[in-house]
């Protein structure tokens, strides 16, 4: 499968509507980038499955912006909605294998809740009552 090239046009409903999506964000110039490209494209073909996906950071600065991406190539990892991997670097062909062997073996349902646990976490601990402090 060819990869998709997302833009902030698409890049809400192709998440939203995607179980699976990997994210490579790149631009043209980046030696990198380019060098990892054959990489990813080998990877799209071996999973026909999951949506390979690029984003070009110098024509989508605003969204490379809203994912504060700052060293290229990045990939991130979306699975039902929540990036569960982001990392900036070339990977190697079988960590990009291994990598994802293991985001398909992530149990959602366990990181959905260790994502709503964190939430409630840090809610709490702003909502002490500081005339109690040192108390």
């Amino acid at each position: 499968m060819a990869t998709v090239e997302l833009t902030k046009e698409n890049f809400d409903q192709t998440v939203s509507e995607n179980p699976f999506v990997l994210i490579d964000f790149w631009a043209g110039w980046c030696r990198p980038c380019l060098q990892f490209a054959p990489v990813y494209e080998r990877a799209s073909e071996a999973h026909p499955d999951l949506v390979f996906a690029k984003v070009d950071t110098e024509a989508q600065q605003e969204l490379a912006g809203a994912f504060q991406i700052t060293s290229i190539p990045t990939l991130m990892i979306v699975r039902d909605q929540v990036a569960i991997f982001a990392q900036p670097g070339a990977l190697p062909e079988a960590t990009l294998t291994d990598l994802i062997r293991q985001a398909r073996e992530l149990d959602m349902d366990e990181v959905r809740a260790k994502i709503v646990e964190e939430q409630q976490g840090s809610q709490s601990a702003g909502s002490g009552d500081p005339g109690t402090a040192g108390a």
